[in-house]
């Protein structure tokens, strides 16, 4: 039963499925649409929420730092993503890549680990796009209560979980349902969508840094590393590398872009570039956005769900750009939930395709070819998620995933240079093994410096996928029925 767990895929076998057009994905995507994609979801939260959250509670200024060393982890793992997605393009991004290199169980854990990266990604996006929408309304309009914008549990260090008095947060879950219904039109329809979003963002983007580059006060700087306050991540270096951990969750984007290879044309050439561009592009706007936040107001009034919103507001006379600013970034937060709940439904139907969830996961809409269970399975669990929990919650978990799914596919290039030698490699990581084990170290070593909540909301949902795997996956496995059929 033990070497059962960790039976196979054949590399040769998995690329009959790149021609299965007749009863697969349409293929629109090049490599300037899948950049487009992967800056779509990259370009989000990080910036708009988490970088708020993250300097005020664990790092000041030097959220800055905190952005370096999680694009420094960031490199290792694109590149290795960028050499699996070259050698191995097909549907399911990382979830394929574990069980060709690793085998079924240990597949199955990094597909669910993704499941919860994506749906728990889009919540804490869409969590996010509430906090903006509230102020926009707020300028122009009516203040909408909290009850009907806020989360009904909240957390806080030292005293745990607690009513906050909130009903749902109204906004988050209907901007979900309207991206859910789009994604189920079908993929050109959500990639024209996500284009105009990514112009809107990136355009958006440039604008705050010239408004606010003139209005950065240096004294906001000072100190650029805030003294530790004596418990372990709050501030100082432990801050930093703390802080680094919760914007890792901004990265989520450029792993998305190798879960779309049966939408890409050439998904060989095009998801390597595809997904180290759209990685560049967003470190550097990353990097700058931090540094001009934390100048322009002091970080001590970013513990709020829209940190750009504040800044903007605390410049002042510039109210109508205010707005457009909020209104554009209302458009890019959209784009990545659009972006994140499109990858967990090729997710999946990956795995549907495999038995290890039921074929309803992988059945095509004749109409639109869009796997329609999975996008409303995707859609109404976010949701659910969305309207009752906090950013900063749902974004450690996401971010602990995320570190967790990196190491794994880092090792899949090192064990997979091992086993097939021999498979030509489009692109190829360089210095193996070094570039895999430093992805290996930097991720795991990342994973400490993540609070205790986090380890264990991430245990518990590990263990709710072992249960569905082994009451479920283990009896319906496509290759184990195989195997079994094989040897009689």
């Amino acid at each position: 039963m033990f070497k059962k767990l960790f039976l196979r895929k054949r590399l040769k076998a998995d690329f009959v499925e790149i021609e299965e057009e007749h009863h697969g994905l349409k293929r629109h995507l090049g490599w300037f649409q899948l950049i487009v994609i992967g800056i779509g979801a990259i370009i989000g939260a990080g910036i708009f929420v988490i970088t708020g959250t993250a300097s005020a509670q664990y790092a000041g200024p030097a959220i800055v730092l905190s952005f370096v060393v999680a694009s420094v982890i960031c490199v290792f793992a694109g590149l290795c993503y960028a050499e699996l997605s070259s050698l191995i393009p097909i549907a399911g991004g990382s979830y394929s890549y574990a069980y060709i290199a690793l085998g079924e169980l240990p597949a199955w854990i990094i597909g669910w680990m993704v499941t919860g990266q994506y749906i728990f990604s889009a919540s804490t996006v869409a969590a996010g796009w509430s906090g903006y929408f509230k102020s926009f309304i707020k300028d122009y309009f009516f203040e909408i209560p909290d009850w009907l914008s806020k989360a009904p549990f909240a957390y806080e260090v030292g005293s745990g979980w607690h009513l906050s008095g909130n009903l749902l947060d109204v906004p988050a879950i209907l901007i979900v349902g309207l991206i859910g219904l789009m994604i189920s039109i079908g993929i050109k329809a959500a990639a024209r969508f996500n284009n105009a979003m990514v112009v809107i963002k990136l355009c958006t983007v440039a604008l705050f840094i010239i408004i606010g580059i003139s209005h950065v006060n240096s004294a906001n700087w000072t100190p650029f590393i805030p003294e530790n306050t004596g418990h372990f991540g709050e501030f100082g270096l432990s801050g930093i590398f703390r802080a680094a951990g919760l914007v890792f969750f901004a990265y989520i984007g450029f792993d998305t872009v190798s879960t779309l290879a049966q939408d890409a044309k050439s998904p060989q050439r095009d998801l390597p570039r595809g997904i180290l561009g759209s990685l560049i592009v967003c470190t550097i706007a990353y990097i700058i956005v931090s540094a001009i936040l934390t100048g322009v107001v002091s970080y001590k009034s970013l513990n709020v769900p829209d940190p750009i919103a504040v800044a903007l507001d605390a410049i002042g006379g510039y109210k109508w750009l205010a707005s457009i600013v909020k209104v554009a970034i209302l458009a890019g937060l959209a784009s990545v939930v659009l972006v994140q709940l499109l990858g967990q439904t090729r997710i999946f139907m990956a795995i549907g395709k495999d038995g290890l969830l039921p074929k309803q996961f992988c059945k095509m809409s004749a109409k639109t070819r869009t796997p329609i269970t999975g996008t409303i399975i995707t859609a109404g669990a976010t949701m659910v998620l969305s309207g009752l929990f906090p950013v900063e919650i749902l974004g450690q978990l996401v971010s602990m995933m995320t570190l967790f799914i990196f190491a794994i596919v880092c090792l899949g290039v090192w064990i997979l240079r091992h086993t097939h030698p021999e498979f030509k490699r489009p692109f190829k990581v360089p210095l193996v093994p070094l570039i895999p084990f430093l992805g290996i170290a930097t991720c795991l070593g990342q994973m400490l410096f993540l609070p205790a909540i986090t380890w264990l909301q991430i245990i518990l949902w590990f263990a709710v996928g072992l249960c569905i795997y082994f009451l479920y996956g283990y009896k319906h496995s496509k290759i184990r029925l195989e195997h079994t059929a094989a040897k009689d």
